[in-house]
């Protein structure tokens, strides 16, 4: 295996593109072209967590935090970040990180939480805006079909649950060649009008460069016709945070335990009880309070997430529960999701879970 060719597989679950400005994903240290013997899954890359990829002979780290975050001006090994990056050079280890860009699809980071808490009907607590666009193409009628399906085999067409999808207007295009032209019907300097499908459909911006590969590699026009619209629509597959429904309701105090228990917290910490069912359950993994009011907004009874501040709790005010289950709880099943991801692409291919309790909060 190469290092490109695992980075690819995660890619197309969560493109680098769909990152937050701030953050830092991507292979952080190593090469492309690297061969991998082993690779390390873990939450963070902490001095302990390189060793143990060293014992284990692990030369990928596939992490969900960046170890480099703020850039690096200096290597000095005078603090852990920088000894970190001097080791795993030294060792020939590769680091690659996934991080807000896997909380941003809906089947990422939120969605293991929403598993964890048994959820149905979710979808994208925050969609992003600015992610879609349209691709008009006009195309010979007997072409249609093979240019259509080789753009939704790129990635364009989807719309909620349904995929292939698209509009096609029958028309008639009109061209003149030049005399250096090769035109794949009628002739050199001749004016000539032809039976013609409109094809439309979306997609989202990352996948523009496959899909255009794809109308140019098919179409069998010399110079092909096509606008590209941007579009305002929210893309529901993308996005901050996730909501979802218990198929049964439970008390505030009962359900605050599950989640206790089922995300091995030490301790939850909670805004004021309303005394009311829980039924309506938004999450967001890592921190996020800055969702506090989409939470509200879209009629949860729970926001759950990590680093909650004292005055954030406010912001509850009485319409909504806000339950601060830890930063590295709400996030640790990341492990487990990239895993599954490799695991289902590389059968035969070693993939390790970290054993290295990354979790930088203590308790007493």
């Amino acid at each position: 295996m190469k290092v490109k060719e695992i980075i690819k597989v995660l890619e197309e679950i969560a493109p680098t593109y769909l990152q937050e400005s701030y953050d830092n994903t991507g292979l952080l240290i190593g090469n492309l072209q690297n061969n991998v013997e082993k690779a390390l899954i873990t939450l963070d890359v902490t001095e302990a967590l390189l060793q143990e990829a060293i014992d284990k002979k692990c030369n990928l780290i596939i992490s969900h935090h960046p170890i480099i975050f703020n850039g690096l001006k200096k290597i000095t090994r005078s603090n852990a970040v920088e000894r970190i990056v001097e080791t795993a050079i030294k060792h020939d280890i590769n680091i690659y990180a996934i991080h807000t860009n896997l909380d941003n699809v809906d089947k990422g980071v939120n969605s293991i939480i929403c598993d964890k808490i048994g959820l149905t009907n979710r979808k994208i607590l925050a969609p992003k805006k600015e992610i879609l666009r349209k691709l008009v193409t006009f195309c010979p009628v007997d072409h249609a079909e093979k240019v259509r399906q080789a753009i939704f085999d790129a990635g364009a067409g989807h719309i909620g649950d349904y995929d292939s999808c698209s509009f096609n207007t029958p028309g008639t295009g009109s061209f003149r060649g030049s005399d250096e032209s090769n035109p794949f019907v009628g002739e050199k300097g001749k004016l000539h009008y032809e039976n013609e499908i409109r094809i439309e459909t979306i997609y989202p911006v990352y996948h523009e460069n496959s899909i255009l590969k794809a109308l140019f590699d098919t179409h069998p026009y010399e110079e092909v016709a096509y606008d590209i619209y941007f579009l305002g629509n929210k893309f529901e597959r993308v996005g901050a945070g996730m909501i979802g429904e218990l198929a049964n309701e439970m008390n505030e105090t009962d359900f605050l335990k599950m989640l206790k228990q089922k995300f091995n917290s030490v301790c939850v910490r909670h805004s004021k009880l309303r005394n009311k069912q829980i039924k309506k359950v938004a999450v967001c993994g890592g921190s996020g309070s800055f969702l506090i009011g989409n939470a509200k907004n879209a009629g949860a009874d729970i926001f759950i997430t990590g680093d909650i501040k004292y005055h954030e709790f406010f912001e509850a005010d009485g319409k909504i529960v806000i339950a601060d289950i830890g930063h590295y709880e709400s996030e640790q099943f990341a492990k487990d999701l990239i895993y599954s991801i490799l695991n289902e692409n590389f059968s035969t291919f070693a993939v390790l879970i970290s054993e290295t309790n990354t979790n930088s909060v203590n308790y007493i």
